[in-house]
């Protein structure tokens, strides 16, 4: 696991999980600020444990029901602080979570991180990736076009500013957990910042939660997975970042991989990765984003059936 600042504060947070489940993951991409991914990481994976002990079982239902009740939770506490809080109502998350279990990987996506796959086939010793999650970006054109088709009366669903295409000019996540403000018209009127407020209201909800969900049953060439929010992605390819894990020590590769990434941050500006390091949270924005990534090497998975030993880690606010 590794987290790099570049907001004045840092918004992302995550987790890594691991007993009787199996291997759970976690990035949470905060925007706006960063209650909705604090809030994210402490009860996403509390509410799917709940789940699965109820079904009995790990299933693509299971989670998008893990992520709608996370999303009525936040939605509650947003109503509760609303008030004396109301900024509350602009934040949110983008979630990716990846769950190992019993040889299989569930992906769950709501929002522009991504999870990519390191497969090794038999016989060769390079690496290819394979992208297992999709952003719902609206800069991607199919990404739009599932908008003007949710909203065909809604001209102004999605516009170009400031030079990127956004959701009613303000987001350019199509899903998230929060935004309550694009999701819940109550919400649309004072104490609601202005820069919040919409000129035209909306009925149905303009952003939604719901995960987009993979399943892959683990084959002996799957060797780990990148989990990691756009800010890695937007400096590396999932290629260039595959490379790096599989040719490298697994120790410390989680820092190599993010290092790597502010290389290239550095050389797009021209300017040294040293003389990048120096720059201050909130100015370094403009070089690159925060960026949480997480590595999971999964050959465990397929030697052992016996459950893994429990542990729980949480990544959020680091030092640079």
């Amino acid at each position: 696991m590794a987290v790099i600042q570049a907001n004045r504060m840092c918004e992302d947070y995550s987790q890594l999980e691991s007993g009787p489940l199996g291997t759970f993951a976690g990035v949470y991409d905060g925007h706006a600020g960063s209650e909705a991914s604090k809030f994210v990481s402490h009860n996403l994976f509390f509410n799917l444990k709940n789940i699965v002990s109820e079904r009995r079982e790990v299933s693509e239902s299971v989670l998008k029901k893990a992520f709608s009740t996370t999303e009525e939770d936040f939605l509650s506490l947003v109503k509760k602080q609303w008030m004396n809080n109301p900024q509350i109502a602009s934040v949110g998350t983008c979630c990716l979570a990846g769950v190992l279990h019993d040889g299989v990987l569930f992906v769950a996506n709501a929002g522009d991180s991504r999870a990519v796959l390191g497969r090794v086939e038999r016989g060769s010793k390079r690496a290819s990736a394979v992208q297992l999650s999709n952003e719902h970006n609206v800069n991607i054109a199919s990404v739009r076009e599932e908008l003007y088709a949710l909203h065909p009366d809604d001209s102004q669903v999605v516009i170009m500013k400031h030079k990127c295409w956004r959701v009613r000019g303000l987001i350019q996540v199509s899903r998230s957990i929060g935004d309550v403000y694009l999701k819940r018209a109550e919400f649309q009127r004072e104490p609601l910042l202005p820069k919040f407020r919409l000129a035209e209201t909306f009925e149905k909800p303009i952003l939604n939660s719901e995960p987009e969900v993979t399943v892959h049953k683990l084959q002996p060439e799957d060797h780990f997975v990148i989990f990691a929010s756009d800010g890695l992605w937007e400096q590396l390819s999932n290629q260039e970042a595959v490379d790096i894990v599989h040719n490298f020590p697994r120790n410390g590769i989680a820092k190599r991989l993010l290092k790597a990434a502010l290389h290239e941050a550095a050389k797009k500006r021209e300017m040294r990765y040293a003389d990048l390091k120096k720059i201050d949270p909130g100015v370094r924005r403009h070089f690159h984003d925060d960026i949480t990534l997480i590595i999971v090497f999964i050959d465990s998975h397929l030697v052992s059936k016996s459950p893994l030993p429990p542990y729980s880690i949480k990544g959020g606010v680091f030092p640079r």
